[in-house]
């Protein structure tokens, strides 16, 4: 994909331009965003003021996520919306919990596998690739369960976008040129987000007033405005009822236990099954925590071979073993012990690939996906990643909602053979069911040290969340990469099958002849997810945005009044005890 290359190295030499780029990833060269009160990164720039406005006007983590949410779907309709899900994993500092909620699409109720083995191509685009959607209902139950502010001030930013206008970027305008082609067969999605079909120019302003209307109607209603009355009737009209108005309104979310680990003293929560990415995160870090990586050095042969095969290793295990646990018993505790991590390291060799004993191929994953990482000053933490799978999903917008409805029945296996966009399949543990929940990859994750949440993180695109997410703690922990550098570092990807390392281009030649030698089969990405990381300091209770300039990110930190001559100690008085942190700013 040319025009994402394109975008990727106007983006880098955007965020350097003002600053001496001297690495091959021009991570070293410029610094993160820093913040008194608080922290907003999401990979949908015109969102993350939204975030800050929030927090200074007194709202918390889970305030901010909300209002962030609904203006990155306004924003990016693209990649994710009203008419997609989403994943949340939350930290509450009042009662010190740490939960997750589950917003997935479910199948529909007449879904089944035998008709997309007939009809292979509608699980792509059109009515029959439509999942029912579920992230209006988990962005309500979200605010309803740890918001502070009224619901529907948290709305009104969004709206103003939609009714405004949000000018068009250069990654913006690239994700339309390259979807526009398959716009041909959707007017209405053609009618409003290109010009005459051709992708706006650049600061063109995207009006859409039928989705100000629709995000008025949620103002009002809240998490049933998609699943009874008028708007689900438009829904099912849409879809020529392969998603009913019973579907949406037979639509729950599900909170659930996070999966949790530690990781060189830190501790990690993050998104359980129907997310594979909580489970492949914790497996990795179980078994790189028995090496000594910095020892190895960042990005040698040695240590990307290490990495890249226990990615291999994972990525097996995701394919055998990772569904929707309601419907399938994935064995969680399994995967995440150290038992396991013992046998895996175990199936490591020095001298050539990591034995994998499933024959599987890989399971199917999202694409179209956005990230917004939070932290607040009263130490509640929020990682939500929301998503219509890919780009602009089924390709259908609603006729008088501007809701981009998902395309998630592309997200399940079908069949052992049959692949979808990203080139994989998957087992029965993804198999389609009615009301079941499509395996993902989306990663949302918190860390915590001694009990307070210091990062906020995740990513969006496929497969390669997983990666980005896992590269971005290694970045941090192992390396003492601040939260800039920690994202925009070049990066590595190994999903098992296809049988390939995905490289950045940094990487250099003798590195990548070594890796051949060791039995790698090498192939050039332009960009491997686009991690958004929020990190909070104990020592000095500052915060840091490591915004990655792979998408059209940014990051914007919360400070509330001018700023006191006092020292770190008497700052972090008014956050708690400060805690001494192996991790940089």
């Amino acid at each position: 994909m040319p025009e994402m290359k394109i975008a990727r190295i106007v983006a880098r030499f955007m965020a350097c331009s003002l600053l001496l780029c001297q690495t091959t990833a021009f991570a070293a060269a410029f610094e993160p965003t820093w913040g008194r009160d608080g922290m907003v990164v999401t990979s949908v720039s015109p969102a993350a003021p939204v975030g800050r406005a929030v927090l200074e006007r007194g709202g918390n983590a889970v305030d901010a996520a909300v209002a962030s949410a609904f203006a990155a779907a306004v924003a990016h309709p693209f990649s994710s919306g009203l008419g997609g899900g989403m994943f949340a994993v939350v930290h509450d500092a009042a009662s010190g919990e740490t939960v997750t909620l589950d917003a997935r699409e479910t199948a529909p109720a007449a879904a089944s596998a035998a008709f997309y083995r007939e009809n292979p191509d509608s699980i792509r685009k059109g009515k029959h690739s439509v999942g029912v959607p579920g992230f209006v209902q988990g962005v309500w139950a979200l605010h309803q369960r740890f918001g502070s502010l009224p619901w529907a001030g948290l709305i009104e930013p969004a709206i103003a976008l939609a009714e405004n206008g949000v000018p068009v970027s250069i990654w913006h305008q690239n994700m339309v040129r390259y979807a526009a082609p398959a716009l041909e067969d959707f007017p209405e999605t053609r009618r409003i987000q290109t010009v005459d079909g051709a992708p706006p120019p650049l600061g063109w302003l995207l009006k859409q007033p039928d989705l100000a209307g629709t995000l008025r109607v949620i103002q009002q209603k809240g998490g049933q405005a998609l699943a009874v009355g008028p708007i689900a009737k438009k829904i099912e009209q849409a879809t020529e009822g392969a998603v009913t108005e019973l579907d949406l309104a037979r639509y729950e979310i599900k909170w659930r236990e996070p999966i949790r680990g530690t990781y060189r003293g830190h501790e990690i929560a993050a998104m359980p099954p129907p997310s594979s990415g909580g489970v492949l995160l914790v497996e990795m870090l179980n078994v790189l925590q028995r090496f000594d990586l910095a020892a190895k050095g960042k990005d040698s042969s040695d240590y990307i071979h290490l990495v890249a095969s226990t990615m291999k290793l994972a990525f097996a295990d995701r394919a055998r073993h990772l569904g929707d646990p309601d419907f399938y018993p994935v064995p969680v505790d399994k995967l995440t012990s150290m038992a396991y991590a013992d046998e895996l390291a175990g199936r490591l060799r020095d001298d050539g690939q990591p034995r994998v004993i499933e024959t599987l191929a890989a399971p199917p994953d999202d694409a179209g996906t956005t990230q917004v990482s939070i932290l607040d000053g009263a130490g509640n933490a929020v990682a939500l990643t929301q998503t219509i799978n890919t780009l602009f999903g089924s390709k259908i917008t609603v006729p008088g909602t501007g809701i981009v409805l998902n395309n998630e029945m592309d997200d399940f296996s079908v069949d052992k053979e049959t692949p979808n966009l990203w080139e994989a399949v998957g087992a029965d543990a993804n198999a389609i069911v009615p009301g079941k929940r499509p395996l993902s990859s989306m990663t949302p994750a918190i860390v915590l040290k001694d009990g307070r949440p210091v990062m906020a993180l995740g990513s969006p695109m496929g497969t390669m969340i997983i990666s980005a997410v896992l590269h971005s703690l290694l970045n941090t922990i192992d390396f003492g990469f601040d939260a800039q550098r920690a994202v925009m570092a070049p990066r590595f990807h190994h999903q098992w099958q296809p049988d390939t390392l995905f490289l950045e281009a940094e990487f250099p030649r003798d590195v990548r002849a070594r890796l051949e030698a060791l039995g790698h089969t090498l192939k050039d990405r332009s960009m491997i997810g686009a991690a958004q990381l929020a990190l909070f300091d104990p020592a000095t209770c500052y915060f840091w945005g490591g915004a990655d300039g792979r998408r059209d990110s940014g990051a914007a930190g919360a400070n509330i009044g001018e700023p006191k001559a006092v020292t770190d100690e008497q700052r972090c008085a008014g956050m708690g005890e400060a805690k001494a942190s192996a991790i940089p700013r």
